[in-house]
């Protein structure tokens, strides 16, 4: 099973190859794109991309020479009819100069450029937010190779889909970056922390009524306090514990590394570590915690091994029970 990780520099591609990454992907923002339109994003990132066709060719060329593989991240929801044949020309030349899958999420963009017969296979990006075994028929009659599973799938959901659909790939999220939505009805960008995150992540404040007109009791107002404590620790949880990390630089946040033996059982292509924007360090560290998990499921450790090394690595088993850092939580469930 492939590890797939991300860069956001041609300075990243070697480290995170040598840390153990099989696939990379990529965001890219050329010239062309900023002067016709007048915005600095393809995908859904603004940042964390790269702007050159040299870059583009030393990454497809390093990753091919490693014997990995190299993909281009293409995945807004929806494009405009000049956006998408910008787009195709640069899927064109991304496939000529030998780069291997193209992301996607607009299924349109998909169907247009699945009918050029590219050399690069085309992965449908989990912002389409493909649930269920007839999407999945769908999306590979109008060109999909493999299946990017949105965040937060059932264990059971994914075992039904890639044991239902063996023609397809699939690929699932293991590390990073949790939606405390759903992505594929998300119509905002997300910055980066230090220019204000995500909107969803905002400080809001509430003010309650009834409807009644009467005035809360205390019980009432510490009822709703509560709630509101709560849902900010959540989404603490979800917003990677405030980018916090253990001792050894590994990642707290939304995980998955319980699953990797179930995801292994299933079928699953590939497993996927979030977070183009986050800086080498984290890429690195993230690669070498996955890869330590995978490793000890393909030598055979038993689900139980697996389970008290993933929770115990970083040192904080308290995160791992709260259940709120985990992509599929059931899987604390399994003995």
């Amino acid at each position: 099973m492939k590890i797939v990780a991300p860069i956001s520099h041609i300075d990243e591609l070697e480290p995170v190859l040598r840390a153990g990454a099989d696939e990379i992907y990529f965001g890219m923002v050329p010239e062309e794109w900023v002067s016709q339109f007048g915005i600095s994003s393809i995908s859904r990132r603004m940042f964390g991309n790269i702007t050159c066709y040299q870059d583009m060719r030393r990454i497809i060329e390093t990753t091919r020479q490693a014997g990995k593989q190299a993909m281009l991240v293409l995945n807004a929801q929806h494009y405009t009819q000049a956006q998408a044949h910008c787009l195709i020309q640069l899927a064109e030349r991304f496939s000529a100069t030998g780069g291997n899958a193209i992301i996607i999420a607009d299924a349109a963009l998909l169907f247009e450029i699945s009918t050029l017969n590219l050399n690069a296979r085309l992965h449908l990006s989990s912002i389409a937010a493909c649930r269920n075994s007839e999407a999945a028929k769908l999306f590979e009659s109008i060109g999909a190779d493999r299946i990017i599973f949105p965040r937060y799938m059932k264990l059971a959901e994914i075992k039904t889909m890639t044991q239902s659909l063996p023609n397809l790939e699939f690929e699932a999220f293991v590390l990073n970056d949790g939606c405390i939505y759903e992505e594929g009805l998300c119509h905002t960008i997300h910055l980066p922390q230090h220019h204000g995150g995500p909107i969803c992540m905002d400080n809001y404040r509430y003010n309650y009524y009834r409807n009644d007109g009467n005035e809360f009791d205390i019980t009432e107002q510490n009822l709703l306090l509560d709630n509101e404590k709560n849902y900010a620790e959540w989404a603490w949880y979800k917003f990677s514990c405030g980018f916090s990390t253990s001792q050894q630089g590994y990642t707290f946040g939304p995980c998955g590394l319980c699953a990797i033996g179930d995801f292994v059982r299933s079928g699953l292509t590939a497993i996927k570590i979030a977070g183009r924007e986050a800086p080498l360090a984290r890429k690195i560290k993230s690669i070498e915690l996955v890869k330590s998990v995978r490793d000890r499921v393909e030598r055979g450790a038993t689900k139980s091994d697996i389970l008290n090394y993933a929770t115990q690595v970083r040192a904080r088993p308290d995160l791992c029970e709260s259940g709120y850092m985990c992509y599929y939580p059931e899987v604390l469930q399994i003995t």
